[in-house]
């Protein structure tokens, strides 16, 4: 058993070189033997290649600001481990950490003995994630999924209503080749009657997910179709107004904090997916508090601001659909200023196409670089993609402050790629700006 925090991280974090396990029978097995706390929790359950954090953000801040205790439980954390499970917002202790590996550790030594194997590192957390919130520390608690959605380890729940954020080409080598592919991995989160809500979401991979929702016998909410956004207009202090209409609810002028037309996608995910979970629970939500939560909703690392003079903009676009949608709130918020965009991504990410879509945009200055985590793409992985403009720094300090010295005033920094290259860029320069 351990006796510290750092032991029981130790542990956990030492259990991923089990790697990927897909399947949920190790799952099964561990949360019988806790008597299945899954089953003694409301859940709402987010799936989607891109936008579920910001999906998550917006559910928690609107349910939080009528008055509900929101346990959430995302991935990967920026700050520090115990955000993965979190409740108002606030990670759980260090203590509760201690006390939670402390219970599971005993049955992965049991589980390893078994035909089924040891568990990932991914499934421990789970497992202490449902462990606790099934003791009673929320009123509601939103699973995002950690990776596609069919074999994932949070797949075990059944919630009262689902979400699909998005679908892109990530993870091609587990989920598939295809955008129909990866859209079976997603919709197997959708279980039988449980209504499911959709973003926007390519055809060809929105068949897919009706296909399989009718044969669940679960009811299916579509964006643009069930429920649409109107009147976007980003504003002048930072962010986005827009309108949210279904058959149920007309909201106008709804202002978000976070920068991007995606992200009033995911709001309005977010805002139809809170109007089915509280027709079937029975909870009264008023429409004061979805806007005091959409306006309040912070996720970082998402077109955050960290600085103003000169303006320093952090963003983890993480694979190509998402360098898609960054390329767009370029081209719609930042085109007449000049943008040194300072790139670091994994080396599994499709990072020809990722790079391609950030060369073409007349106003960035590419900065390529890399950062301290062993799946980091090396300059020389990035090199071949670069072009004679491309600018090539070993490190992401040298690369920050090289640009600062190139950079005019009214210029730009985005700092993008990888959700693990944000993490470590926004700690450094926060932690530099609080000394």
């Amino acid at each position: 058993m351990f006796k510290t925090y750092e032991e029981a991280l130790s542990w956990i974090h030492g259990t991923s070189v089990f790697g990927m396990k897909p399947g949920l029978k190790r799952m099964e097995w561990m949360l019988k033997r806790l008597g299945h706390p899954d089953k003694k929790i409301k859940a709402i359950h987010v799936a989607g290649t891109n936008g579920k954090g910001s999906t998550v953000t917006f559910l928690r801040n609107m349910l939080e600001a009528n008055g509900q205790v929101v346990g959430t439980f995302t991935s990967p954390y920026i700050k520090t481990f115990n955000e993965r499970i979190s409740v108002n917002g606030e990670p759980i202790s260090d203590e509760e950490i201690l006390r939670l590996a402390n219970i599971v550790y005993p049955l992965t030594l049991e589980l390893e003995a078994t035909e089924f194997g040891g568990p990932s590192e991914f499934e421990i957390i789970t497992t202490m994630m449902f462990l606790y919130f099934g003791e009673g520390h929320a009123d509601v608690v939103i699973v995002e999924v950690g990776l596609g959605g069919l074999l994932d380890s949070t797949n075990v729940v059944v919630p009262i209503v689902s979400a699909i954020t998005t679908i892109g080409l990530d993870h091609t080598k587990i989920l598939g080749e295809t955008l129909p592919e990866i859209a079976l991995q997603k919709a197997g989160i959708i279980k039988p009657g449980v209504p499911v809500v959709t973003g926007n979401i390519p055809e060809e991979a929105m068949q897919v997910i009706e296909k399989y929702a009718e044969e669940q016998g679960s009811e299916i909410e579509r964006f643009s179709h069930d429920f649409s956004v109107s009147k976007w207009q980003t504003l002048p202090t930072w962010g986005e107004q827009f309108t949210f209409e279904d058959e149920h609810i007309y909201l106008n002028q709804l202002q978000i904090e976070m920068l991007g037309k995606h992200q009033i996608e995911n709001a309005a995910v977010a805002i139809e997916t809170l109007r089915i979970y509280s027709h079937k629970t029975g909870l009264a939500v008023s429409h004061e508090a979805m806007r005091r939560g959409l306006k309040q909703a912070f996720w970082p690392g998402r077109m955050e601001k960290i600085n103003d003079e000169p303006l320093m903009i952090l963003d983890g676009a993480h694979n190509e659909p998402a360098i898609r949608r960054l390329a767009e709130t370029i081209k719609h918020d930042f085109s007449q200023q000049e943008i040194y965009l300072i790139f670091a991504a994994l080396r599994d990410k499709a990072l020809g196409p990722m790079l391609d879509v950030l060369t073409e945009l007349p106003n960035v200055h590419l900065v390529l670089t890399s950062f301290d985590f062993p799946r980091a793409a090396t300059i020389d992985d990035l090199s071949s993609y670069a072009d004679s403009r491309t600018i090539m720094k070993e490190q992401w300090q040298e690369a920050l402050v090289d640009t600062m010295k190139e950079m005019d005033e009214s210029d730009i920094v985005l700092i993008t790629g990888s959700l693990y290259f944000i993490s470590e860029v926004r700690q450094t320069l926060l932690d530099s700006t609080e000394e």
